[in-house]
């Protein structure tokens, strides 16, 4: 079994999901980031996108609209400007993040 940390995603109305995770992949505005247990330190921007995270057998796909990444002590926190959790996988989440900056867009 890998080794797993602690994955916080978090929004300004409400922490959207938390848990324990052996994989995590996030959308910054430098690329497509892979992280897993005892990663570098790192602060990156987020970007419109899916974020994919797994835990065993368990996969969660959230949408993410901006915000940024902190991954520090086997601890990645995701401070987002809007997310939702997806029904479904990548192009799911992908067109809901979508959905999410176009709301932002909208004022809404």
């Amino acid at each position: 079994m890998a080794k797993s940390f602690q994955v916080d995603v978090v929004s300004p109305e409400a922490t959207v999901w938390s848990g324990e995770a052996e994989f995590l992949v996030a959308r910054t505005t430098e690329g497509e980031i892979g992280i897993m247990a005892d990663h570098e330190p790192l602060m990156a921007a987020l970007t419109t996108g899916a974020v994919i995270v797994e835990s065993g057998s368990s996969r969660t796909t959230i949408g993410v609209h901006g915000g940024f990444m902190q991954v520090l002590a086997n601890q990645v926190t995701l401070l987002t400007d809007r997310a939702q959790i997806a029904e479904g996988g990548r192009d799911e989440a992908a067109a809901l993040a979508e959905s999410l900056r176009s709301q932002a867009a909208d004022g809404d």
